[in-house]
């Protein structure tokens, strides 16, 4: 399906979209909160603004690109003219867990709770970028023999040339909070999250693993991170269940009680208030062939 500057594959055994690559200007297509059931990644090459994702907002400038996982909340508020390239496409189509050694964008462009979901992209990003966007339109007009495997090796060096720029970003950003003495018991709560995350929910849990009271550590994550402690928790928490939902076969109460909830349908409801949808809906639009999933 091809309109002007708008390309689309249809998944011919779902009928849902599998992937999508489109040029907007003008209007602004995400001026409402989006919760799409696929990755979705903005690439705003003129206009600036502000974007609200998940629990935060930032404010942003042109040339900046931002990275959405499936079901993740999301809007742009803009201050004047915006033009803007985006890639949308769904897990069936390509999977970030199954090939996460070929393009490492898990935990890093996406599913990255700890730093915001955009990267600012440089002279030299925005070439190879421009060239990728050729590739993928030539190919979604022309479509040939082995089609699948040209667009997603596009899309592979999409999502690795953005996520080292991004890690190369976040490393300055880490000697700049090094100057700054960003306070070191935010690491130590990073890893007490990841350690504690499936049995400890609350707040005070981990003020009390860090000897710190709740609201100081919580203004401690609001002033570095753009985030409160329950936020922080709560989105680790919702990763983490997604990625059982999309790669396996378990049940939701299995999952639940992994997670540390014995009552299924209290963990149901926390999951459709944090995604907007019910954990089976979110299998059934995002997860993929679960049979055959190894991870």
């Amino acid at each position: 399906m091809i309109q002007k500057n708008s390309f689309t594959l249809i998944n011919p055994q779902t009928g849902s979209l599998a992937f999508k690559l489109f040029y907007f200007e003008k209007n602004n297509p995400f001026d409402h909160i989006q919760r799409l059931n696929y990755y979705s990644m903005v690439w705003i090459t003129k206009g600036k603004g502000s974007v609200k994702a998940d629990f935060s907002e930032y404010n942003f400038k042109e040339d900046v690109l931002f990275s959405f996982s499936p079901y993740q909340p999301f809007m742009l508020n803009l201050n004047g003219e915006i033009k803007g390239w985006v890639i949308n496409f769904h897990p069936d189509f390509f999977c970030i867990h199954k090939h996460h050694k070929e393009v490492a964008c898990n935990g890093v462009l996406f599913n990255n709770i700890y730093n915001p979901p955009l990267i600012q992209i440089d002279e030299k990003t925005r070439i190879n970028f421009e060239t990728v966007i050729e590739q993928l339109k030539t190919e979604m007009q022309n479509p040939a023999l082995a089609q699948y495997e040209l667009l997603i090796s596009y899309l592979k060096i999409f999502l690795i040339t953005a996520s080292r720029l991004k890690i190369e970003q976040h490393a300055k950003i880490h000697e700049v909070d090094a100057e700054k003495e960003k306070p070191f018991i935010l690491q130590n709560l990073k890893n007490a999250i990841e350690l504690h995350y499936k049995t400890k929910h609350s707040a005070r849990d981990y003020a009390d693993i860090l000897s710190i009271t709740p609201k100081a550590l919580t203004k401690l994550t609001k002033t570095h991170l753009n985030k409160t402690l329950t936020n922080l928790i709560t989105e680790r928490i919702i990763i983490e269940a997604k990625r059982e939902l999309y790669l396996t076969n378990k049940t939701i109460k299995e999952i639940a009680f992994e997670l540390g909830y014995n009552d299924e349908y209290y963990f149901s409801r926390f999951f459709k208030k944090h995604s907007e949808v019910a954990p089976q809906l979110y299998r059934e639009t995002v997860g993929f062939d679960r049979a055959n999933a190894s991870l």
